[in-house]
């Protein structure tokens, strides 16, 4: 069982990156409440943006409100952040993390850049 990121890497500001996140060998992924986080040099992971297992409501960081979205193909076992507008102070590592009930899984992370 395992979460695996991609999409990650060097973008210039205002640019645009699409994360995703496949959930290797679960069963039950539509279960899962998923998340994204990211954390920066010299700063605490946090929350990013938040989907739930059921329904795919959807709750985000206000630095990044109106900028990225979060999404997820249950059929898939994927799950995607769609980052546009992108400034410098997005520059981090980006983490996918998957929860149901007492169990939690994080992904390996995926570096994104934003520099011109």
């Amino acid at each position: 069982v395992q979460l695996v990121e991609s999409g990650g890497g060097l973008v210039q500001p205002g640019g645009s990156l699409r994360l995703s996140c496949v959930a290797s060998r679960f069963t039950f992924f539509s279960s899962y409440d998923m998340s994204w986080y990211r954390q920066a040099p010299g700063k605490e992971r946090e929350l990013v943006a938040f989907i739930t297992s059921v329904g795919g409501s959807t709750n985000y960081a206000d630095s990044v409100k109106g900028r990225f979205t979060i999404s997820r193909d249950n059929a898939k076992n994927t799950v995607y952040l769609q980052m546009n507008s992108l400034k410098p102070e997005d520059t981090a590592v980006y983490y996918c993390y998957a929860k149901m009930r007492s169990k939690v899984y994080w992904g390996q992370g995926t570096q994104v850049t934003v520099s011109s």
